[in-house]
């Protein structure tokens, strides 16, 4: 078995309290349900806005702490979860079911 990651990505300016309504809440919850039926949820978790985020670099054998995401992109990863799975077929199904769930792109990626 592999262990994937399935990340849900949000624009920049994603406002959860806006745009995630009782109906997409369900499907979530539905979809996390199902995925610790199946045995296969290892770790989920939800992200709060990029903005809230914090980068930690290394410059000149010092640290530099900055403000905001590490990457300047118009959409960042709001959430993820990893699966345990038998293949990447398997880990697409059930990124096909998150991108459905939450209405947003999904990543899905192998772990080494």
């Amino acid at each position: 078995m592999t262990q994937f990651l399935v990340a849900i990505y949000h624009p920049d300016d994603y406002d959860a309290a806006a745009v995630e309504d009782a109906e997409m809440v369900r499907d979530i919850d539905a979809l996390n349900d199902e995925m610790v039926a199946a045995g296969c949820r290892v770790f989920v978790g939800g992200l709060q806005q990029a903005s809230r985020a914090r980068s930690v670099r290394g410059r000149g054998g010092e640290l530099l702490i900055t403000d905001g995401p590490y990457t300047e992109a118009k959409e960042h990863v709001g959430g993820f979860w990893v699966l345990e799975l038998a293949d990447m077929d398997e880990a697409l199904a059930w990124g096909r079911k998150a991108a459905i769930a939450c209405r947003a792109p999904v990543e899905v990626r192998p772990f080494h």
